[in-house]
């Protein structure tokens, strides 16, 4: 039985979907923000959809959203919204885009419901109750070898402008393959077990709280690119099954 926070949760991407399946495809305006990241007709209303849902349920907890950004952050409890995270895919008409709804409570990501409308795969996850992809339970994989890994990575470009790119490539050179699945595709991969290491860079905690619930509640590790855990300030991630984790840090900070 999930709790009153996931089903509100589930219920505004729900209804997010709506709103995005009926624009997808339909060559919607695009305008670009101060960071240079695009937003549609799509990202907006879907947003003010999902903390019109999430406030009625919930009026005292605070909201953040890539669209109308903060508001109440001194709450103990705070929703974080990207109602499309992948919005570069979604104006090119590439089904890589979803929506990310994760409650952080107590500076702690307890929660997190990924939804990939167009791709059809709808994630969840609550801290104590395992992680859920398409109504089916989920787990990480149990390979221990970074010669038997799989690894994705996406958005690396602060890492090829620095000395980590010589060791990226060094590590690439030692797992059994690489891919760049990116946005939501690579961590849902993760959590049921199809990819065993993911690296990303460049990216904001909207990107990836309610996929940083998901994985680590199928077993895996989230942090970021050195090892710390997951925060409102995180920019990197380095997301594993948990048995990778050590050994894909040390080869990466080394």
């Amino acid at each position: 039985m999930p709790s009153k926070e996931l089903a509100a949760a589930l219920e505004a991407a729900r209804a997010a979907e709506e709103v995005i399946r009926s624009l997808f495809g339909r060559n919607p305006a695009v305008r670009t923000k101060p960071d240079q990241s695009p937003v549609t007709e799509a990202d907006v209303r879907a947003e003010e959809l999902i903390r019109a849902t999430l406030s009625r349920h919930f009026p005292s907890y605070g909201f953040y959203g890539e669209e109308t950004g903060q508001h109440a952050m001194q709450a103990e409890s705070i929703w974080l919204v990207d109602p499309i995270d992948g919005t570069k895919s979604f104006v090119r008409e590439s089904p890589f885009f979803s929506t990310q709804i994760a409650l952080m409570r107590g500076g702690r990501l307890v929660l997190g419901v990924s939804n990939a409308p167009a791709f059809g795969e709808l994630a969840w996850a609550e801290e104590g109750a395992g992680a859920w992809l398409n109504e089916r339970r989920v787990h990480v994989s149990a390979i221990a070898d970074l010669g038997a890994a799989a690894i994705s990575s996406g958005n690396l470009k602060s890492v090829a402008r620095s000395p980590r790119w010589q060791r990226y490539g060094e590590l690439v050179a030692r797992v059994h393959y690489s891919r760049g699945y990116g946005d939501f595709a690579h961590y849902h991969m993760l959590a049921r077990g199809a990819l065993d290491v993911v690296i990303e860079s460049d990216l904001n905690i909207l990107d990836i709280g309610a996929v940083t619930v998901i994985v680590r509640e199928a077993g895996g590790t989230f942090t970021d690119l050195e090892g710390a855990a997951v925060g409102l300030d995180t920019t990197s991630v380095l997301a594993t099954n948990g048995q990778l984790h050590a050994a894909v840090l040390e080869a990466l900070v080394r």
